[in-house]
C-alpha cells in the first residue's frame, strides 16, 4: 500500500467527509491504516487549536480548586485514545459514521444519560440503537451499512418479539420487552490532530 503523505490526507478528509461540530471544533470521521498494517475503523481528525484553547481557557478557570484542577489537566493530558498523524500510511472513509443528515434525526435523550432510537433500513427492516453520550460512531448490523438508513425513529426501540416500540419520555426503568442484548451501540474512537486541518 502507497502511504499517503499528510496533505494527500488532509485533501482526502476535506473532499471526502463531512465535518461534524462539537465543543472541540470541526472533526472528519474516518477510518485509517497505520504504517504497521493495524487498521482503525473509527478515527476523528481534528485541528488540535480548539482543543488546546479549550484545555487553556479550563485550566485558567480551576487553577485554584488544586482537585479539580488536576482532573481537567489529567482530561487533557492522559484521557482518551490518540494517534499520530505520522503513524498512518492511508485514510478512507468510515463505514460506522452515519452521515451528518442522519445524525442530525436524533433527538434529544430519552432519559437521564440515554438516548434510544431505532434506525429504520432502506428495505424497511428497523434495529434498535442506543447510546449515554457518544454519537460519532455506531456499530452496523451485518449486511448493512450506513448508507442503507432511510429514516430515524426517535425515542424508541424494538421488542423481544421484534416489534417497533415508542419509550415513555423520559423512563426510569426499561420496559419488561426491552432487549439490551439486540441493541447497536457507540464505537470507540481515536483522535488525531492535525495542525494544518
Amino acid at each position: 500500500m502507497k502511504r499517503q503523505t499528510i496533505d494527500e490526507i488532509i485533501n482526502f478528509v476535506r473532499s471526502n467527509i463531512e465535518p461534524l461540530e462539537d465543543v472541540y471544533g470541526l472533526g472528519y470521521r474516518a477510518s485509517v491504516h497505520l504504517a504497521d498494517g493495524t487498521f482503525l475503523p473509527c478515527v476523528i481528525f481534528r485541528n488540535s487549536k480548539p482543543v488546546v484553547d479549550l484545555a487553556i481557557r479550563r485550566f485558567d478557570e480551576e487553577r485554584n480548586d488544586n482537585r479539580i484542577y488536576l482532573e481537567i489537566v489529567k482530561a487533557f493530558v492522559a484521557g482518551g485514545n490518540c494517534i499520530n498523524d505520522y503513524n498512518i500510511a492511508s485514510v478512507e472513509k468510515s463505514r460506522y459514521a452515519f452521515p451528518l443528515s442522519i445524525l442530525k434525526q436524533i433527538q434529544s435523550e430519552t432519559t437521564m444519560s440515554w438516548t434510544g432510537f431505532v434506525v429504520k433500513m432502506k428495505d424497511g427492516k428497523y434495529f434498535a440503537f442506543g447510546t449515554t453520550y457518544l454519537f460519532e460512531f455506531f456499530d452496523m448490523p451485518d449486511g448493512y451499512s450506513v448508507d442503507d438508513i432511510e429514516v430515524i425513529v426517535n425515542h424508541s426501540y424494538v421488542s423481544e418479539s421484534g416489534e417497533l416500540r415508542s419509550h415513555k419520555v423520559p423512563f426510569f426503568d426499561f420496559p419488561a420487552d426491552y432487549n439490551r442484548a439486540i441493541i447497536y451501540r457507540e464505537r470507540p474512537y481515536f483522535d488525531c490532530f492535525v495542525d494544518d486541518l
